[in-house]
C-alpha cells in the first residue's frame, strides 16, 4: 500500500513557520528545502517542513551556578 504524504502550499508553510510567503520561496529558490513541483504549482512535503525547523531548532543552554558570581 502507498502512503501520500500530505503537501502544503507555500501560503500554508508560510503560515505554520509565522512568516510571511517570501520566507518559504526564498528557501525553494536557495534549494534549502525539500519541494515537489506539480506542473506550475510548486508544494512542500510536510516532513520537510518538520526536518526544517528540527535542523534550526536551538536547545537552550543550562545557565551558571549561582555561586560563581562575586559581588564587589
Amino acid at each position: 500500500m502507498v502512503t501520500v504524504e500530505r503537501l502544503l502550499t507555500v501560503d500554508q508553510v508560510a503560515e505554520l513557520l509565522g512568516t510571511t510567503v517570501r520566507f518559504p520561496r526564498r528557501l525553494i529558490e536557495e534549494r534549502r528545502i525539500t519541494f515537489v513541483k506539480i506542473g506550475r504549482h510548486v508544494r512542500i512535503p510536510e516532513r520537510a517542513v518538520t526536518a526544517f525547523i528540527d535542523a534550526h531548532t536551538v536547545e537552550p543552554v543550562a545557565p551558571r551556578s549561582a555561586g560563581l558570581r562575586r559581588v564587589a
